[in-house]
């Protein structure tokens, strides 16, 4: 019985994530994860603090 439970809910699930997908205007996760990716990039290279150089740590 739990088989036949598990596999309804997801063809229940399918069908009604087809059914939005093809009649509203979803966002594409995978294109807005990238961007988002892309942005925490660009802010983190902006804002990060500068690499301390050892060679001018020592001291001739």
């Amino acid at each position: 019985m739990g088989i036949i439970r598990s596999s309804f809910m997801f063809m229940v699930g399918t069908v009604c994530g087809v059914y939005i997908a093809q009649n509203y205007n979803v966002p594409n996760v995978r294109k807005l994860a990238n961007t988002g990716l892309v942005m925490a990039k660009h802010i983190e290279e902006n804002y990060r603090k500068p690499k301390k150089n050892r060679d001018d740590d020592v001291s001739d």
